[in-house]
């Protein structure tokens, strides 16, 4: 149960749901930018700027976002959730690509402390081929889900236990968007 009255039932409207139905004048707003960022034209795939939302989510410790960005993300990349898995769980030793990888300790050190980034992550992320509309997006993702991790768990929102939920709003972020 959420700290503050959402007006809601957080059983069907469990995390940032019922946060946004509670205040809907910032709900479009936060709801546009994820749009842009998880979803808007980009040379990183949308499973893989998922996957840098739950990571970030997961570092921060942010349950219901971790669970939410990796259903999506699983959704939408090969190797779906065992990728998303080895990633959450040592990303030092995950499959995926070493731009990717740059680009994840990238945006975990911007989750940090976005005064931590140095010219050296900026560098080995570049060294990998990543560009810098890549390295501004990444860096924009990893501050704002930080932003979203803080509104969930600051206001104690509902995460479900039940992996379904997670996979039911996977398809529905797949067919609609952020903005339904």
């Amino acid at each position: 149960m959420a700290h503050i009255d959402l007006g809601v039932d957080e059983r069907r409207e469990p995390g940032i749901v019922g946060l946004l139905r509670y205040r809907p004048e910032t709900a479009g707003p936060l709801m546009d930018l994820a749009e842009v960022l998880l979803r808007g034209p980009s040379s990183l795939s949308r499973g893989e700027r998922e996957l840098i939302a739950a990571y970030v989510s997961g570092r921060n410790g942010c349950d219901f976002c971790r669970a939410s960005h990796s259903a999506t993300a699983a959704a939408q990349l090969d190797d779906g959730p065992d990728l998303v898995d080895r990633v959450l769980a040592d990303l030092s030793t995950a499959p995926v690509p070493e731009k990717l990888r740059a680009l994840l300790r990238l945006a975990d050190t911007v989750r940090e402390d976005g005064r931590a980034v140095t010219g050296e992550l900026v560098d080995a992320a570049r060294a990998h081929g990543a560009t810098d509309r890549e390295i501004h997006d990444v860096v924009l993702i990893a501050a704002a889900f930080s932003m979203y991790n803080r509104y969930v768990d600051g206001l104690g929102a509902a995460a479900p236990d039940d992996p379904r939920a997670y996979a039911m709003s996977a398809q529905r972020i797949l067919t609609a968007g952020y903005r339904a």
